[in-house]
């Protein structure tokens, strides 16, 4: 099936200068002690916050300005083709983004309670055609405050850049928990298709410790992890560890696969694994008849009553086996209660170019480790190259999947920008990590709490 269409609102290019007549003092202040805010909303999203670098007032092109304005990134909106059908059809094609500016001269709000509020701006979005062509919605100055001008003819003006842009995704939907070893579907619309099958089990110690290269084949279930198991059922409820999730294609051919490698243990004196010692597990790619490590996932629970799950993805570089070297993609935060989206963007410049799809894609077909477009062993993608440090160069949105809360019934959604894939083991790769952020919400809950029983080892079960 072809990938998906979205829609990505960008606003960057900020800048603010007042007229010397009215406010003299802050039109001499220097960017990056700028005391200026706004809140930038967008209906049924939840709003974003940037800073507004200040410029002198006879500044006509905030880009030739000698601070770091140029081409900068200040929000990012998407909308899926229903979201964007939806706009379209309740009163025509406008659909309005608002930028409110708050002066904050001490700097203490950083948007985190309000301010004083200068005014606000509204900017027209057309979104008919958005999803086939790139657009710029304004570009230039606009005047803000609730009295537009002074009796001078002047005012405070705020320099923008709103553009829409095609950003077509693939879009993956878990056919149940991860831990229960699911389908994965291929989603285009009403319409889905079984494109991989996932496998949740737990690896010994012997089998845990995986370096750059590991035998491809899984171990079976034939229980040979039982003469290591040395650990009673108290031992057992400390740590969590050897979860790994297999994703295969329709042929059963592992494609990709998430494994954990540092156990989830709870800090000295708690019941929560802690940021000092986070778990870990190792995304890996087969190559070769030997399983590559491609990425590795760190999560634990954020320090205080915050009910957060911290995470941090880094990416090896091609030279592993000799540097063992990273790149971090994305680090946050995820409420534990509410759940949220793990997402990769490296979008920090408002000029990306909008990539379009030149070929179409079938997951249905399967196809084999290490498949590339035009081998007529499998899926063709021919949209662009597989995920490296060095392809984050290029920005843009990369991934994002859905997370929900512990206790939850959660059936991730996983969707990958077209650019990012070139195969079915490109595809995979994200499935795996999406499998592996959701399990780490599992693997973090409170030590306290008794997992499901599709977690726990089996280790436990002989002596429950």
């Amino acid at each position: 099936m072809d990938p998906c269409p979205f829609v990505r609102i960008l606003v960057g290019n900020l800048a603010l200068r007042f007229p010397l007549s009215t406010k003299p003092s802050l039109s001499r202040i220097h960017p990056s002690t700028s005391p200026c805010y706004c809140k930038i909303k967008l209906k049924n999203f939840p709003h974003q916050v940037g800073s507004i670098p200040l410029i002198h007032a006879n500044t006509q092109n905030p880009e030739s300005c000698n601070f770091s304005l140029q081409k900068s990134l200040a929000a990012c909106f998407s909308l899926s083709k229903s979201q964007v059908d939806r706009i379209i059809s309740k009163g025509g094609s406008s659909y309005k983004l608002s930028i409110e500016v708050y002066a904050d001269p001490d700097g203490s709000t950083c948007g985190l309670a309000s301010g004083k509020l200068l005014g606000k701006v509204t900017v027209p979005l057309d979104l008919r055609g958005a999803e086939s062509r790139p657009s710029v919605a304004r570009n230039g100055w606009i005047d803000i405050g609730r009295n537009k001008s002074n009796k001078n003819g002047s005012s405070a003006q705020m320099f923008l850049t709103v553009r829409t842009e095609p950003d077509p995704r693939f879009v993956f939907q878990f056919g149940g928990e991860p831990e229960c070893s699911p389908q994965v579907f291929q989603v285009q619309g009403s319409v889905k298709q079984a494109v991989f099958t996932c496998k949740f089990g737990f690896r010994s110690s012997s089998d845990r410790n995986l370096g750059s290269r590991t035998s491809l084949p899984e171990s079976n279930t034939s229980r040979n992890w039982l003469p290591s198991l040395k650990t009673d059922k108290d031992q057992s409820a400390k740590e969590r560890k050897g979860w790994s999730i297999t994703v295969h294609d329709l042929s059963g051919s592992p494609v990709a696969m998430a494994s954990m490698v540092t156990p989830f243990v709870p800090s000295p004196g708690s019941d929560r694994v802690s940021r000092s010692n986070p778990g870990a597990w190792s995304i890996l790619r087969p190559e070769c008849g030997t399983w590559k490590p491609w990425g590795r996932l760190e999560a634990w629970r954020e320090p205080g009553f915050t009910d957060a799950l911290g995470y941090r993805f880094d990416l090896f570089h091609d030279d592993i086996v000799a540097t063992g070297t990273t790149t971090t993609v994305a680090s946050s935060t995820l409420s534990t209660k509410l759940g949220g989206k793990f997402t990769m963007d490296m979008t920090t410049n408002i000029s990306t170019p909008s990539i379009s799809p030149q070929s179409s894609c079938d997951l249905g077909s399967g196809s084999r480790p290490g498949s590339r477009p035009g081998s007529g062993s499998g899926s063709d993608f021919g949209f662009g190259l597989p995920l490296s440090p060095q392809s984050m160069y290029r920005g843009g949105f990369v991934m994002s999947s859905t997370v929900e809360g512990v206790g939850k019934c959660s059936k991730p959604e996983v969707e990958v920008g077209v650019k990012h894939v070139t195969c079915t083991e490109d595809a995979a790769a994200f499935v795996a990590l999406a499998a592996a952020m959701d399990l780490s919400m599992d693997a973090c809950q409170s030590f306290s709490q008794k997992l499901r029983k599709e977690l726990r080892q089996q280790s436990q079960n002989f002596v429950d």
